[in-house]
């Protein structure tokens, strides 16, 4: 049973945990490795894939959204995971009483459960570090508005406990078959 862990990265956040699902996956006896999507040929060579991606003003990031369009065929045939990162801090619920990591769910996801029926999904939260030079227009914009430098919280709030529980789950769903 081999795994891929392919995922789209701007900083590097998505691809810590996709390697941390990688880890836990092969230390569970199932061989596992954490690709970034742009290096994947295709996904006939694999038995089950986990499938990831940064996601920032609720969109997940355009080459996740490719990756699975382009492979849906195959992706429909082997079980498949999708997770997402980017909610930061550490606050499960917003100052309206909604769940962050329900909220912040990428509005692409239900395309993309009609299209390659994952078994299973999960946000979880991010890392954002100001030093880390702006990748795209909407990052250019937000670090010349003071409003909107001073609303996002710096730090890295990957919780690795959550993610390493999600790839034991998922380690279980493929050992059950």
């Amino acid at each position: 049973m081999n795994v891929l862990v392919a995922y789209a990265t701007r900083h590097g956040s998505t691809a810590g945990i996709a390697e941390h699902i990688a880890a836990t996956l092969t230390e569970r006896g199932l061989p596992a490795e954490a690709k970034p999507v742009e290096e994947v040929e295709g996904v006939d060579g694999y038995d089950a894939v986990v499938l990831g991606g940064a996601a920032y003003m609720f969109h997940w990031l355009k080459p996740a959204v490719r990756f699975a369009r382009k492979h849906r065929d195959e992706l429909t045939t082997k079980p498949v995971w999708l997770f997402s990162s980017g909610p930061l801090g550490t606050d499960r619920v917003d100052k309206d009483g909604k769940d962050v990591l329900e909220s912040t769910r990428p509005k692409e996801f239900d395309e993309l459960t009609t299209l390659i029926r994952p078994r299973g999904e999960q946000v979880f939260f991010g890392a954002y570090d100001p030093e880390d030079a702006p990748i795209g227009l909407g990052e250019r914009l937000t670090r010349h508005l003071p409003a909107a430098r001073e609303g996002i919280p710096a730090g890295d709030f990957r919780d690795w406990d959550a993610i390493g529980a999600w790839a034991e789950e998922i380690a279980s769903d493929i050992e059950r078959g």
